[in-house]
């Protein structure tokens, strides 16, 4: 079987996932489910994540990296110039390592590219409503439907309380 394409996203109720190539929020309980659902999974990101990752490569999961500059360098990542060619090895990767889906970790123009193509969603509903440079796109409900929802009260590290919630694509 092909492996899924998930989508892994925190964004506030505004949609918002970054300001000036960085999370504008601390959610350190966020960050522990994040390495949950990725590891040991194949991770696509743009070149901006990329650049935005405090330590690279994350650990235990393949790096892919998204940059149409040829001379970009991504030390411990795979760099693909191409969307398709991400997906490819990614989905081979995860297949040769027995992981049932691939995922996607932003930024906005990679998740624009691929929310189309998903078939699941991870978000997480930060509950604030701020500015910033950079937006998930709209979820339409025609499409997915939310398979789980858990709140989590802000803890230690954390900036704001959350919600987790699953979609999965609608099957036409």
């Amino acid at each position: 079987m092909k492996p899924k394409l998930s989508l892994v996203v925190a964004m506030s109720e505004n949609r918002v996932i970054g300001r000036e190539n960085a999370l504008p929020w601390h959610l350190k309980s966020d960050l522990k489910l994040f390495k949950a659902i990725t590891q040991f999974k194949p991770i696509i990101m743009g070149s901006n994540t990329w650049d935005s990752l405090p330590k690279k490569p994350l650990p235990g999961r393949l790096n892919l990296v998204l940059s149409r500059d040829i001379l970009f360098e991504a030390e411990g990542g795979l760099i693909c110039t191409t969307l398709f060619e991400a997906i490819e090895i990614a989905r081979e990767h995860a297949k040769d390592d027995g992981a049932d889906e691939v995922c996607i970790i932003g930024g906005a123009n990679v998740y624009e590219q691929t929310i189309e193509k998903a078939d699941r969603l991870y978000v997480t509903e930060v509950h604030v409503w701020l500015e910033g440079d950079t937006h998930f796109p709209a979820i339409d409900p025609a499409q997915w439907k939310e398979v789980s929802s858990e709140f989590h009260q802000a803890g230690e590290g954390d900036d704001y309380d959350f919600t987790t919630r699953v979609y999965e694509r609608v099957k036409s």
